[in-house]
């Protein structure tokens, strides 16, 4: 055998075709798995194959091996953002049409078979020569997906689920024939009554058309809900793929001489202009070389409020342009763009499986040989005790119905399918089904300080004026003055002063002589006053002494990690103001909710320890990690890890990427950078921590509905086996259960689609 241990490898998707049931996703996974090199896992929902495989091995290999299986399949074709201009429109094609027109027809026919079975008043002189003629096109034609499934199969030397329902069907279906032509049951005048019990007879009076239509429709029903259920939950992937714009204005040419071209999307490389008027969707991303406009982004972040946007402004692709004209400099085209990647966060997601699927998988790949022999034993023991061929062979065919593991293969990815599906319509991208399992688990909850728990960006935190001074007169002129520099404290002072001026009709007033005393602060003439703004130092420079008072709101301020600055004009110190890294919106009401979840908070940050400890007082963190470099957050994680804990981490930044990784579950802000997103599990488009509270419920939600799914699966089977072994249900009793089973399964999963 060849060592591929350190092999390169690549990894394609297989979208498979063929499979009914998670027994055959079971074996198409087993002999891919046989190839050296190759680890492949098969999702039955979602019909594709995750292969890894070396360069040994090629794509055609791993499709000879599926199609050598007894199943088809192919190379997915390319996903593209919205659609090909020119093309014309197309009606949305609907996969389960062929399926739905199935089961029609095989309702239509079954519902008077059953009928006449079950009301022996209705049954009329010839009433079983009718229900042959109607049953026969149900049995036949109707479960012809699951004969040919069974065949198929059988051929490959192996049996699924939907050899059960094939032998249960076909040979209810074929013992009504021998009672029609060889025995009694095909005199005229014949009845029997409907009963839910098995009834002693030798059987050649006796007909089983309306087990044989009867279940055949049923299990139709289920797979046509299954088909459904699987259409619904790929809406959320598509619905991101077509929110994309369809084409594009470029430009053409520079300057005055250039000229707009309409072409489409797909045209669009890394570097070209192009015009978004007001009203159209941004083709791509990209960063804005000329206009000012608002931006509704609200499709990609679930923000309601309109970005401001100007030169050297990003973009996102399918955002609206609410305002003016923009002129946008593509950055990122085609499978690179945002929002093609948030579709394949949630195809990678749906294509994953989890641990719990697994547990399905397997018990279905040994679950239809035993049933086969207990169907065998159970004719075996019925015959032996004389209770008729008749009552042996019910008996044996309920066994062989109500068996049939359809819900098992449905519990899992109808479940993960939703989930995933939902929480990329509320803003959360689960990266891989295993999340599911982390975050069960989690008991801790690590977050980084600035861009999760904090805004990131510096904000008038609070005016501490001299006795006897006007704190907004010291707001105003040291906003006026700082209006001058473009230090990111200047920048906070002014904005605030302005916001302040703008509420009251006022306007800052202009600056003369302005200067930059470097790593001090700034001077100049404002209204006729030399105002200084800055360090104490500058100050002493000039001559001016700083009061007490200031001392100790300078001293204070530094205390909690804010950065102050005094303010004085005319040779006296007027106050203090102090900028901030200011708590974001929610994000208290953020952790005690992660709080109620059971999660103990923990604040882990690079920024000094005052900083951190008067964040963490206002957010409500008692444990605190300061002044720890981005090496050692990783260490910080490890740590707790070693202590027994179960870590997830929230970071939005670089610095964040290894301790994602490291942790148990790594959540990242949408808002943050890509390496912090790669390395996470899930992404919180919004970037707002709300959102992380409500990605560890939804993920809980989804894990609980599969394991209610699944016991409802296990339980029923197990539950169901011996009461038809013992002669205690119809075949057709059998059938409606099975299927209303499944159809549970399938409504109880869809249920994810309401949470909240």
């Amino acid at each position: 055998m060849t060592d591929t241990t350190n092999a390169p490898t690549s990894a394609v998707d297989l979208v498979i075709g063929g499979m009914t049931c998670a027994s055959c996703a079971t074996r198409i996974e087993k002999k891919l798995n046989k190839i050296d090199g190759v680890t492949a896992t098969v999702n039955y929902s979602t019909e594709k194959a995750r292969v890894t495989f070396p360069d040994t091995v090629t794509a055609a290999d791993l499709v000879a091996t599926v199609e050598k299986t007894g199943y088809t399949a192919e190379l997915p074709p390319e996903p593209t953002v919205g659609a090909e201009a020119g093309d014309p429109p197309h009606p949305d094609v609907d996969p389960t049409a062929a399926l739905r027109q199935r089961l029609l027809v095989s309702v239509l026919l079954a519902v008077p078979v059953v009928a006449l079975a079950m009301v022996p008043a209705w049954q009329f002189r010839y009433w079983q020569w009718a229900s042959l003629v109607l049953a026969a096109p149900v049995v036949v034609w109707g479960g012809l997906p699951f004969h040919r499934a069974a065949w198929t199969n059988l051929r490959h030397g192996a049996t699924t689920m939907d050899t059960l329902v094939s032998v249960g069907t076909m040979a209810a279906f074929g013992w009504s024939l021998y009672a029609l032509f060889l025995g009694t049951a095909g005199e005229p005048g014949m009845t029997h009554p409907f009963s839910f019990a098995i009834e002693r007879t030798d059987g050649a009076g006796n007909i089983y058309l309306e087990a044989a239509a009867g279940v055949t429709a049923f299990l139709l029903a289920g797979r046509y809900a299954e088909a459904r259920a699987k259409r619904r939950s790929g809406a959320a992937l598509r619905a991101l793929l077509e929110m994309g714009a369809k084409d594009v204005s470029v430009l053409r040419g520079q300057g005055q001489a250039a000229t707009e071209v309409r072409v489409p999307v797909s045209e669009l490389v890394v570097g070209t202009r192009f015009v978004v008027r007001p009203g159209e969707k941004v083709a791509t991303d990209g960063e804005v070389e000329e206009g000012t406009s608002a931006v509704d982004a609200s499709m990609v972040t679930g923000e309601s409020v309109p970005v401001e946007v100007g030169p050297g402004s990003r973009v996102v692709g399918a955002t609206v342009n609410a305002g003016g004209r923009l002129v946008v400099r593509a950055t990122r085209v085609g499978a690179d763009t945002q929002l093609a990647q948030m579709a394949r966060l949630v195809e990678d997601a749906q294509n994953g499986k989890a641990q719990v699927q697994r547990l399905a998988d397997r018990v279905s790949g040994v679950f239809v040989p035993v049933v086969i022999v207990l169907a065998v034993a159970t004719l075996g023991f019925w015959v032996g005790t004389g209770a008729g061929w008749s009552a042996a062979f019910t008996a044996a065919v309920a066994v062989l119905i109500i068996a049939c593991p359809c819900a098992l293969g449905l519990a899992t990815p109808t479940a993960l399918m939703v989930g995933t599906g939902r929480g990329a319509q509320l803003g959360i991208l689960i990266k891989g089904p295993e999340v599911l399992e982390s975050t069960r688990r989690v008991d801790t909850v690590v977050l980084d300080k600035t861009g999760t728990v904090t805004t990131g960006r510096m904000t008038l935190d609070e005016v501490v004026p001299a006795t006897g001074e006007d704190a907004a007169e010291v707001l105003r002129l040291a906003g006026a003055l700082e209006d001058a520099s473009e230090h990111p404290v200047a920048r906070a002072v002014a904005a605030a002063a302005r916001q302040v001026l703008d509420a009251t009709g006022g306007a800052l007033p202009g600056v003369e002589d302005f200067a930059n005393e470097q790593g001090l602060g700034v001077r100049g003439q404002v209204e006729g006053r030399v105002v200084l703004v800055g360090r104490p130092r500058l100050l002493a420079d000039w001559s001016v002494a700083v009061p007490t008072e200031l001392t100790d709101a300078l001293a204070a301020a530094h205390a909690r990690g804010a950065t102050a600055v005094v303010v004085a004009w005319d040779g006296r110190a007027r106050g203090v103001v102090t900028v901030a890294d200011t708590v974001k919106e929610g994000s208290v009401e953020a952790v005690a909710e992660l709080r109620r979840l059971g999660l103990t908070p923990v604040l882990l940050t690079g920024d000094n320890e005052g900083a951190a400890r008067h964040v963490a007082e206002l957010v409500g963190i008692d444990d605190v990690h300061a002044e720890v470099l981005p090496q050692d957050k990783v260490e910080v994680v490890r740590g707790l890890q070693d202590q027994g804990r179960v870590v997830a981490m929230v970071g939005d930044g670089v610095n964040d990427a290894a301790a994602l990784a490291q942790a148990d579950l790594g959540l990242a802000m949408g808002t943050g950078t890509d390496v912090a997103i790669e390395a996470s599990d899930l992404t919180l488009v919004r970037g707002d921590l709300r959102v992380a509270a409500d990605a560890i419920r939804l993920a809980r939600r989804t894990l609980s509905t599969i394991r209610g799914n699944l016991f409802w699966a296990f339980a029923y089977n197990v539950a169901a086996i011996p009461l038809a072994a013992a002669g205690l249900l119809s075949p057709m009793f059998a059938g409606g259960a099975m299927a209303l089973s499944s159809v549970f399964v399938v409504t109880n999963s869809l249920r994810l689609r309401t949470f909240r």
